[in-house]
């Protein structure tokens, strides 16, 4: 019996869902090279493909549920806010896309997805939520990839669960350039992000500082490329990504340690895959602000073009320190 002027908790279990409205992304990554050549994103490249056109950088899917986060959260969702997806199918430039999540009162997550307006196929998959120790989407799905053998590995065999690279320093500013992987400034970003605050490049903001937009914060922790031993030449592909927060914001204009570890290891028929956690930590207060966690795939496809000889372990071509340009599709 429940006493008279006492609550539960929760009050409703009824799933409630958020809408925004329709946008259309924007490719900033025409211009990206790597290893001395463009990549995906440039129209040629797609055109030489075969694709229909050149596909978006898939953190930008993230910026359409800031302000559905924010709707139930607040500036928590700046704090200890998270967003966790799984890529499903490629956008390309001025494709028109919708984000929906659903929650239930009170809750810490809620589940996302964003689909084509054209013929609603899903975009992405995941959570977002709030709190440093809440499961994530991400969560779940490399604990179950960490429970099965990857098998016989032949772009990325030279990995290691464990294996770390040595720290570095980065930081992104509102009017630089963001390197050859990210050829674009954060004031360009803003003048074609899907939804934009002035938090983001004013000081007038909780905090007295601009915050980075969560779609950044993949471009912080691979602005000064990894080195991690996966052979090339390869094609890659984003799978998965998460952009967690723990003592945050992010902010403009602040140089942040970056440390990476390989945490997963996997395949699939078409892609030989990894997981790597960035912990991004704040040298200034000696604190760790932030995680991003990225599930970047190869195409094994590009192996089985090699001429004889070069494909696989003997492969003279194929030498470490790869850097991975950003695509998104049915890989997995």
């Amino acid at each position: 019996m429940t006493t008279p002027g006492t609550a539960s908790a929760t009050t409703f279990d009824t799933p409630i869902t958020l809408g925004g409205p329709s946008r259309q992304p924007r490719n900033l990554l025409h211009d990206q090279t790597y290893d001395g050549h463009a990549s995906l994103h440039d129209g040629a490249v797609a055109d030489g493909l075969g694709l229909a056109g050149a596909p978006i950088e898939a953190p930008t899917h993230f910026s359409q549920f800031e302000p559905l986060a924010f709707a139930l959260w607040g500036r928590r969702w700046y704090e200890t806010g998270a967003i966790s997806g799984h890529f499903r199918t490629m956008v390309l430039d001025g494709e028109s896309v919708t984000a929906s999540l659903t929650t239930t009162v009170g809750s810490e997550v809620a589940e996302i997805s964003a689909v084509k307006d054209s013929d609603g196929s899903q975009v992405l998959e995941g959570t977002v939520s709030v709190g440093a120790d809440t499961e994530t989407a991400l969560d779940r799905r490399l604990a179950v990839i960490n429970e099965r053998d990857p098998g016989e590995l032949f772009i990325v065999d030279q990995l290691e669960i464990g294996m770390t690279g040595d720290p570095v320093t980065a930081s992104i500013t509102a009017d630089e350039s963001n390197g050859d992987l990210y050829p674009f400034s954060l004031a360009e970003k803003l003048g074609s992000i899907t939804e934009r605050t002035p938090w983001f490049d004013s000081a007038d903001s909780p905090w007295g500082r601009p915050i980075l937009p969560f779609e950044m914060f993949s471009v912080l922790t691979n602005k000064v490329p990894s080195r991690f031993p996966v052979r090339r030449p390869h094609v890659g592909l984003f799978l998965d990504l998460e952009a967690r927060l723990l003592d945050g914001p992010l902010f403009v204009d602040q140089t942040y340690e970056l440390t990476r570890e390989i945490v997963g290891l996997s395949q699939s028929r078409k892609v030989e895959s990894y997981w790597t956690r960035t912990t991004i930590t704040d040298p200034d207060r000696g604190a760790v602000v932030a995680t991003v966690l990225l599930h970047q795939g190869a195409f094994k496809a590009l192996l089985r073009r090699l001429p004889p000889g070069q494909a696989g372990l003997t492969a003279p071509t194929l030498t470490a320190g790869a850097a991975i340009p950003q695509m998104v599709g049915r890989g997995q």
